[in-house]
């Protein structure tokens, strides 16, 4: 149940008869959750005033934000990982998923003490402080070796949640963050030593079981498949010169060696990375990566992305998930990151949106571990539609089966190569200095942020008393009601307001009740945006994350990547072809 509820979905391979009555072999525990609806699942009674729905209402069937309840912040829902080739995946963080431990991160466990000592599991940590990895969650910010990423996801679903709530206040925050630690854990909590024995067999069960699943393998699946053998190859061609340098596990040794500097690892990072980024566009890269990619064997424990943490500057998606604070030096999972992630440099300067005009402007990304994100997994992409980390790119078909996913594969596919597809009623800018359509979450209907009293964070409940009789239309039964807030209103505006700004959120607080207060009994929701507008630059000024269009990013292969040229239409059908045998 534990892992089930958010990695247990319809099997791609033997899809259900009937959606709604799956039998046990139609379930399947890799691809992860694609059919995960959070707001039906936790807001089933339906009330579009509150802000809640609408807030859970941004998370797309298949996504999820991890951190709702420690929160950072910031609203990121984000796709349930997959879970495929977990063998290739290791092989991978062997060749240069290096790590270096320090403080608190040095109490996780590993691989070594679980298996026989010839295992070759044995080889991921060395004594005292060196771990080989994968980097896990979308940041790369699990990064203390696969058992602590593995111990760290079940405190996060409430594992001697005595001890973790001691440590931020769920859902509002409000209060100073400190980390959990493994040391407190292993000393006060049998059910962290129990759960922490076993963790070392949910390991070997993925790598025993986390096998791909092929359309070919797939009833019907072989209609959708090209056999023009030429097409195919000139697919592998394409994407060996665009796709494999982030998303392949099988690379040209070269490409391998650079990331096994030892001053690839934490501050100077970036600087390798841009070394590295520099190869795979000249043919020194391309010509050995071709033949690796037209090899028969090429598929054959292929984890099919490089694991390494890609700048944001260059994807260009949305921001926020990069800029996630929970596994930074002293927040809530210090412990389980690694001091090769928070000596992490700069990546530089983003282009985000204003919310309401959509006016462009640079924004500096902060050091310390943000700005990265980790490519995902090309396994089975044809199962796994719509794209991008938060789902949001393409149409989604619900059913699980095998004609579906293709509707949704197609769809989603199509957005990614072609952007100017996209979805969105307004155009934003690139950095390639060209307009695309994009698509920020706004509110369905008139809303109202309420915040009980025992979930308000520590300096307003404190003021509960005081405020309440100088200014009792700030409160509501001890609690804060905001609104009202009207339909149209970008959601995130308020979801990542950073509480941490205390005395510019209380300013915020008295000035959004003083102006919405003004309104007029049965205001319409004109007289409301109006009084709103006045907010939005107070809002933006104590924002965690101000970037709010979320299908944005991933031009490489097309005309909006202003480092190479765009690929012909002929040639990303053929990629197509290719992606859809993965």
């Amino acid at each position: 149940m534990s892992c089930g509820f958010c990695h247990v979905g319809p099997n791609p391979s033997n899809p259900p008869a009937d959606p709604e009555h799956p039998k046990w072999e139609n379930l399947n525990s890799n691809p992860g959750a694609q059919y995960f609806w959070v707001d039906r699942i936790f807001v089933w009674d339906v009330d579009e005033s509150s802000f809640a729905y609408q807030l859970f209402h941004t998370s797309r069937p298949g996504a999820l934000d991890t951190s709702f309840v420690s929160t950072d912040y910031m609203n990121n829902p984000r796709t349930m990982n997959s879970l495929y080739n977990f063998g290739a995946r290791m092989a991978l963080a062997k060749k240069w998923g290096k790590e270096e431990l320090a403080g608190g991160e040095l109490n996780n466990e590993h691989l070594n003490k679980y298996v026989p000592p010839g295992s070759a599991l044995t080889q991921f940590y060395q004594a005292p402080n060196t771990v080989w990895t994968p980097r896990v969650l979308k940041d790369g910010s699990d990064s203390v070796g696969a058992l602590g990423a593995l111990n760290r996801v079940f405190v996060n679903i409430g594992l001697f949640s005595e001890e973790w709530l001691e440590h931020f206040r769920p859902f509002v925050g409000g209060t100073k963050f400190t980390p959990f630690e493994i040391a407190v854990a292993n000393k006060n909590s049998s059910y962290w030593k129990a759960t922490e024995a076993q963790t070392a067999d949910v390991a070997l069960f993925f790598l025993a079981t986390a096998r791909p699943d092929y359309l070919k393998d797939a009833p019907g699946g072989r209609a959708y498949l090209s056999s023009d053998k030429g097409a195919l190859d000139r697919g592998k061609v394409v994407f060996a010169e665009r796709c494999a340098r982030c998303h392949s596990s099988k690379l040209p040794e070269e490409a391998f060696r650079i990331f096994q500097q030892q001053s690839c690892t934490g501050a100077n990072y970036l600087k390798c990375w841009n070394d590295y980024w520099s190869y795979t566009k000249s043919e020194g890269f391309k010509k050995p990566m071709t033949s690796l990619a037209l090899a028969d064997d090429f598929a054959a424990d292929n984890f099919f992305s490089t694991d390494l943490r890609v700048p944001v500057t260059l994807l260009e998606t949305n921001a926020c998930s990069s800029l996630a604070t929970n596994a930074l030096a002293g927040d809530i999972w210090d412990n389980f990151s690694s001091h090769s992630y928070k000596s992490l440099p700069s990546v530089g300067k983003i282009m985000v949106h204003h919310p309401i005009s959509g006016a462009p402007r640079s924004y500096d990304m902060p050091a310390g571990g943000r700005g990265y994100i980790r490519p995902a997994s090309l396994v089975s992409l044809w199962s796994s539609a719509p794209f991008l980390l938060n789902n949001s790119l393409g149409d989604f078909y619900w059913s699980g089966s095998v004609g579906d996913r293709m509707k949704s594969f197609n769809s989603g596919i199509e957005q990614l190569l072609w952007p100017e597809r996209r979805k969105g009623d307004r155009k934003y800018m690139t950095a390639s200095g060209k307009a695309l359509p994009g698509v920020i979450d706004v509110t369905s209907a008139t809303t109202y942020l309420r915040v009980p009293k025992g979930y308000l964070p520590d300096f307003l409940e404190q003021l509960v008393g005081p405020l309440s009789y100088a200014q009792p239309w700030l409160f509501s039964d001890g609690g804060i009601e905001i609104g009202p807030i009207p339909e149209g209103t970008p959601i995130n505006l308020l979801s990542n307001i950073d509480l941490e700004q205390r005395g510019k959120v209380l300013r915020f607080l008295i000035d959004a009740k003083r102006d919405l207060k003004s309104l007029p009994p049965g205001a319409s929701d004109e007289d409301a945006r109006k009084a709103f507008a006045n907010l939005v630059e107070p809002m933006l000024e104590v924002s965690k994350c101000p970037d709010y269009v979320v299908n944005r990013g991933h031009y490489f292969g097309t005309d909006f990547f202003s480092e190479e040229p765009g690929l012909s239409d002929q040639d990303k059908r053929a990629l197509i072809e290719f992606l859809k045998t993965l």
